[in-house]
């Protein structure tokens, strides 16, 4: 890897398909760095809701967010997000701060900021694997590896149960499937980016699979393309 001049791989998919453990994982075996463009929206959803902005006011979120600043620390495993200084890292898998992230993810002046800064960290990174929703549709439609995942959706609430229970938080099963069944819809059918399997996407279904059998799945896929 380290003989290749760029080289993105991208992996898109709803919440809950597991798209934050594989990309470290994978990021890790193929010695790259590694991109949570989740964990920006997420960062600014939260500061919508701490700081009481409107979440459907995307002029005042761009503005707070070119006026906070918004990066990631790469010398933490992984990456710290911080806004305005601040680790947020924790704060950003709050449900109040989930229940609102898609709405802040519509907002096409968030988008465009957080776009922009994605692909200038493409630029600093270039050995670099990107996870989200529009990575290898709209931010890196010339990735040379792309990944599309799939889960069905008593999985992903079971991941995103234990996920928010490991962190010390009390919810119920219907409350965190309800979150993400919102989230599916105003992911999928925004105008600006919406979720989409990228053209020439490998889709992989997470469901029955572990991390390191997805990881393996996509490391193979890699090499082939790099042997090619």
């Amino acid at each position: 890897m380290s003989e290749i001049r760029r080289f993105v791989v991208t992996i898109d998919g709803a919440a809950g398909t597991g798209k934050t453990s594989v990309a470290l994982e994978l990021a890790r075996r193929l010695g790259t760095d590694c991109l949570d463009t989740g964990a920006m929206y997420r960062a600014i959803a939260a500061l919508s809701v701490d700081n009481g902005i409107d979440p459907t006011d995307g002029v005042a979120l761009a503005e707070c967010i070119n006026n906070l600043g918004i990066r990631f620390d790469w010398d933490q495993t992984p990456p710290a997000i911080l806004l305005g200084g601040n680790d947020i890292s924790k704060r950003i898998r709050d449900l109040d701060v989930s229940s609102v992230v898609s709405i802040v993810a519509k907002q096409p002046e968030v988008r465009a900021v957080l776009v922009e800064e994605q692909r200038r960290i493409g630029r600093e990174h270039p050995l670099l694997v990107t996870e989200g929703r529009d990575q290898g549709s709209i931010v890196f439609p010339d990735a040379a590896v792309r990944f599309f995942l799939e889960a069905k959706m008593d999985e992903r609430t079971k991941r995103r149960l234990k996920q928010l229970r490991d962190s010390g938080m009390q919810v119920e099963d219907t409350e965190v499937q309800q979150d993400i069944s919102q989230r599916d819809t105003i992911d999928s059918t925004r105008a600006d980016g919406p979720l989409a399997c990228p053209e020439g996407a490998i889709v992989i279904d997470t469901s029955s699979k572990t991390i390191m059998d997805v990881v393996d799945l996509m490391e193979e896929s890699v090499k082939a393309f790099l042997s090619a």
